[in-house]
C-alpha cells in the first residue's frame, strides 16, 4: 500500500475538523436546551463549544 499523498492528509484533517465541530456544536446546543436557554442563547453555547475545542486532540494519527 503506498504512502498518502499530501491532499489525502489534508483531507483527512478537514473531515475531523468538521466532525468535531458538529460534535460539538449539537452537544452543546443540546445541553444549553436541557438547561432551560432560549434557542438564540443555545446556539451561542453551540458556537462556545466549537470555539474551545481542543485542536491537539484532532492532530494525533
Amino acid at each position: 500500500m503506498s504512502q498518502p499523498n499530501f491532499v489525502d492528509v489534508q483531507r483527512e484533517l478537514a473531515e475531523k475538523v468538521r466532525d468535531a465541530c458538529v460534535k460539538a456544536a449539537v452537544s452543546g446546543f443540546e445541553q444549553a436546551r436541557m438547561d432551560g436557554l432560549c434557542a438564540e442563547g443555545a446556539v451561542e453555547t453551540a458556537v462556545s463549544a466549537i470555539q474551545n475545542l481542543n485542536l491537539d486532540d484532532l492532530l494525533t494519527p
